[in-house]
């Protein structure tokens, strides 16, 4: 962020500010045992979400508190720049202020913003926080994601470990009931983990049995499974039960199964097993949901809008959300301002999934989500940014902002193709390898 990072706040999801924009272990379940579980479900792997590397990382947009990787001098660049000593990447992930890789052999490499524990490592020693640096698991990671201040990975046995803090409106929440998590700690959970994501602050977890548990904060509705009153910390039952990853019921009769999971900055999608329906909850004061009210969503609904496509991603930022189909065509719903939904000079908000006409002829294989930026990378190794242009977020060389998606070019992309994009609070990291 452009403020110092010992004085990092909360955003507040209902308003927007064009500078300062960043995004995007609980104790074991009681009751439950975890011996029961392990032995039936011994074969069932998680699912790697990584791309067509392994490849190199490149950086982008403000690096103040180190989340570019560059070292201690660089705080700023405007086009895309290789990230030194870090090869052999297949994942990656950036988040508020930092950034997350995951090697080919299953290790995970973090840096950046480390003031509440998110790179999951010892940052004593001056400069350490810039440079990347190695997290200490039990074993191989298959999975990586991050939110503003946590951070969290799915192993190959499908146990998750996370660290860092979740925020909500009163500031730090900790990670868990005991507080700020600084190297990873175990979420214990009653059957093992397929798929994981974040938002914000918090935490979608999709387990083997298709089901969906969540934690951090729930302010917005995000963590499906607490009414309004309950959601906030200082409810009777405090912030356990925000911090403890439990179950989100989808119906009261009926005990559905997911195969995916995906979430917004302040949001959770959800897309039932073996069709396309979508369901979602959370922050919908611009329709980012698909839902026809513009209210928070406490409890999952429908998303009507968004249940006619069968999706390959979905990625929220703040206000708005980027969807891409099974056929490379990228859509968007939500908040028009900045050119965040990459379809012109718009009058009113997109209430519905719009196709993005500037990607319509490209076969987009990945996509990512800013707070006010959105990005697609193309089967042919293109990357496409859009949105706010401050904080050169966006690749461009300066900070105009792009209503359309426009091409980011650069020296170090001339022999290289882009094969992911993600997006953190004022920065961008690519994955890339040379052509």
């Amino acid at each position: 962020m452009t403020e110092p990072k010992s004085k990092r706040t909360m955003p507040v999801p209902n308003t927007e500010v064009r500078k300062g924009l960043k995004r995007q272990n609980s104790g074991p379940i009681t009751g439950v045992s975890t011996k029961k579980f392990l032995h039936s479900l011994d074969f069932v792997k998680p699912v790697p979400r990584h791309s067509r590397g392994p490849g190199l990382v490149l950086a982008f947009g403000q690096g103040e508190v180190g989340q570019l990787g560059l070292g201690p001098d660089i705080f700023e660049k405007n086009k895309p720049a290789v990230v030194p000593d870090v090869d052999n990447i297949i994942d990656i992930y950036a988040g508020g202020m930092h950034t997350v890789c995951l090697t080919a052999d299953g290790e995970v490499i973090t840096w950046g913003c480390n003031d509440e524990g998110a790179l999951g490592r010892e940052t004593t020693e001056e400069g350490s926080e810039t440079e990347p640096g190695k997290v200490d698991l039990p074993e191989k990671a298959v999975i990586i994601t991050a939110g503003d201040s946590h951070s969290a990975a799915l192993l190959e046995s499908g146990r998750v470990f996370a660290w860092g803090s979740f925020r909500d409106s009163h500031g730090t929440m900790g990670l868990t009931p005991s507080g700020i998590q600084k190297v990873p700690v175990e979420l214990v959970l009653p059957t093992r983990v397929l798929k994981l994501a974040s938002g914000a602050d918090h935490l979608a977890l999709l387990t083997v049995d298709g089901q969906v548990y969540t934690c951090g904060c729930g302010e917005q509705g995000q963590l499906g499974r607490l009414p309004e009153r309950s959601a906030q910390r200082n409810n009777r039952l405090g912030i356990v039960q925000l911090l403890t990853p439990a179950i989100v019921s989808f119906h009261p009769r009926l005990k559905l199964e997911f195969d995916e999971v995906w979430t917004g900055a302040y949001c959770t999608f959800a897309r039932e097993k073996k069709k396309s329906k979508v369901y979602a909850f959370g922050l919908n004061n611009y329709n980012q949901l698909g839902l026809k009210n513009t209210k928070n969503h406490f409890h999952p609904l429908v998303s009507e809008s968004l249940s006619c496509k069968k999706w390959n991603q979905i990625s929220g930022g703040q206000h708005h959300t980027i969807a891409l189909d099974n056929d490379g065509v990228t859509y968007a719903i939500g908040r028009k301002e900045y050119g965040r939904l990459g379809l012109g000079d718009i009058d009113e908000d997109a209430l519905v999934p719009t196709v993005i006409p500037t990607l319509k002829d490209k076969n987009v294989v990945n996509i990512a989500s800013g707070s006010a930026v959105s990005f697609a990378v193309s089967d042919d190794g293109e990357v496409w940014g859009w949105g706010m242009g401050t904080n050169n977020q966006l690749g461009t060389g300066d900070d105009e902002d792009l209503l359309i998606p426009t091409k980011i070019s650069g020296k170090q992309l001339e022999t290289r193709s882009v094969l992911q994009v993600s997006a953190g609070g004022q920065h961008t990291v690519l994955l890339a390898k040379n052509k």
